[in-house]
């Protein structure tokens, strides 16, 4: 294994180490909506919203598979794009030195 690679796989531990020692000791995660809901409240408990959901998955388990899906999906196009990016320069330099 690279020294490089070496590394980026010590980084690697570390981080996801560090995140469920952080995550254990927080405890239960929310999303960035349902914090935003609390702020709004305590600072205008008047607050009436202006809009609603079209559809409200039936429990929190579908509302993060359907997040992981998204990920996952945002994951594949980036790494797509990167790859053919790596591909076509690869080509033209092979190209280029023909």
């Amino acid at each position: 294994m690279k020294a490089k690679n070496r590394w980026l796989a010590v980084l690697l531990f570390i981080t996801v180490a560090l995140s469920l020692y952080m995550g254990s000791r927080v405890g239960e995660l929310e999303g960035a909506d349902a914090i935003a809901e609390e702020v709004i409240m305590e600072v205008s408990p008047n607050y009436e919203p202006w809009a609603e959901s079209i559809w409200e998955p039936p429990s929190g388990e579908i509302e993060s598979a359907i997040f992981a899906m998204q990920a996952a999906a945002g994951g594949m196009f980036i790494g797509y794009f990167i790859g053919s990016k790596k591909i076509a320069k690869r080509n033209s330099a092979t190209v280029e030195k023909q």
